[in-house]
């Protein structure tokens, strides 16, 4: 149900992959102006992952699930009628803080909820319900965007209360049959605090750096589709659907096969490198059939990621601290979101998209061997998953 509630929520995932076009064709700001919003996104992202973690350790993921997504509706309600840039910077702060709460407060309850041998498939499930969604709504939201841009804000905002009711009604008097694990040959973090917990701080400054390459999706690659490749919205929409649908249907399989085979640490380190082909694509005048290549790769590359580095948080936290842990493996992804959009405006604004692409390319490279090096020092390259207890 968990799954179900997500896949409600994303199904409205229709304003940031847009957010820039937006800004950019529709408002008429530059494209640095348009970094500059999506920045103020991740910021308040930043706010909203800490303070969701510690809120979850202190009065419940239920409780902060619930008011995450009754009270960010008003907000993308609110959002067609901000027009001036301060106005834009500061409903997009407001608003990611609130919506953020909701990652660290989700991520605990799948935790809680799922066995420990079946961790990582619990959060696959969990990202195959919100890929289904983010399938579904850059799909609709291309040709919505067609007839008005408010249209994805208000949507977006509908979906919110409709996945709040769902996770109320089922969720409110459901216990939490999994309470606790021990990780057996997993090494548990001596401190009580994630931010002092060194090998941790590194292993998930290597997860901002994937992310800032990984969510040039959201940023500039929507405007390099439409500016350097001639893409309209519609056309634009279908290929970030695409990998919504890719993650659907070989998410589970492919996590399923691959954590029998292989180490977290080997997984990492191999998902990064996939995904840094994507961007060396990028480098040659792409034709629509390279770009579906290359979004094929980056959604490999994904499914190699991003599951098993939530599975590698909650491997290294306890029972009393999960919600500050996730809050801060959700703060590398919330600092991604302020620096990607920022840097990437900037580089394409002061350079070229090619100069993004290559340096994209050689930050993931990079990546791949601190994911390695950092997982080793957390002893994930003896750990399958399916061997937890």
């Amino acid at each position: 149900m968990l799954s179900i509630v997500m896949f409600l929520n994303r199904a409205g995932a229709m304003v940031l992959p847009f957010l820039g076009i937006y800004i950019n064709s529709s408002l008429g700001y530059s494209i640095s102006d348009a970094g500059i919003v999506l920045s103020s996104f991740g910021v308040g992202s930043i706010i909203g992952s800490t303070a969701g973690g510690w809120l979850t350790d202190k009065i419940g993921n239920y409780k902060v699930q619930v008011g995450s997504l009754f009270l960010t509706a008003p907000f993308y309600f609110m959002m067609p009628h901000f027009k001036t840039l301060t106005a834009l910077c500061i409903g997009m702060f407001i608003l990611s803080i609130i919506s953020e709460c909701f990652r660290p407060a989700n991520s605990v309850a799948i935790s809680k909820y799922a066995k420990p041998e079946n961790l990582t498939r619990a959060f696959s499930l969990n990202r195959l319900a919100i890929n289904l969604g983010f399938s579904i709504g850059p799909a609709i939201g291309g040709f919505l965007s067609a007839i008005s841009f408010d249209l994805l804000f208000y949507i977006n905002g509908i979906a919110c209360i409709i996945a709040g009711i769902t996770y109320v009604i089922f969720f409110k008097s459901r216990k939490e049959r999994n309470v606790g694990f021990k990780g057996g040959s997993v090494e548990k973090a001596v401190s009580k605090s994630p931010y002092t917990d060194l090998p941790f701080i590194a292993f998930t400054l290597i997860c901002a750096c994937f992310c800032v390459c990984f969510f040039q999706l959201l940023s500039t690659l929507p405007l390099f589709l439409r500016e350097d490749r001639g893409m309209d919205e519609s056309q634009i929409g279908l290929l970030m659907g695409f990998s919504g649908l890719l993650i659907v249907l070989l998410e589970m399989p492919l996590v399923k096969m691959v954590e029998k085979r292989m180490s977290i640490a080997v997984i990492l380190f191999y998902g990064t490198l996939v995904t840094s082909i994507t961007y060396f694509i990028y480098l040659f005048n792409p034709t629509i059939a390279m770009l579906y290549l290359a979004i094929f790769l980056m959604s490999i590359g994904e499914m190699l990621i991003l599951p098993f580095m939530s599975t590698v948080t909650a491997l290294r936290s306890d029972e009393n601290n999960k919600g500050v842990y996730m809050g801060m493996n959700g703060l590398a992804a919330s600092v991604a979101l302020v620096i990607s959009p920022y840097v990437g405006t900037k580089v394409v604004e002061l350079y070229s998209y090619n100069v993004l692409w290559a340096g994209t390319c050689v930050l993931l490279i990079l990546s791949a061997v601190g994911f390695y090096l950092t997982s080793k020092k957390l002893k994930m390259d003896t750990i399958q998953t399916v061997n937890i207890h």
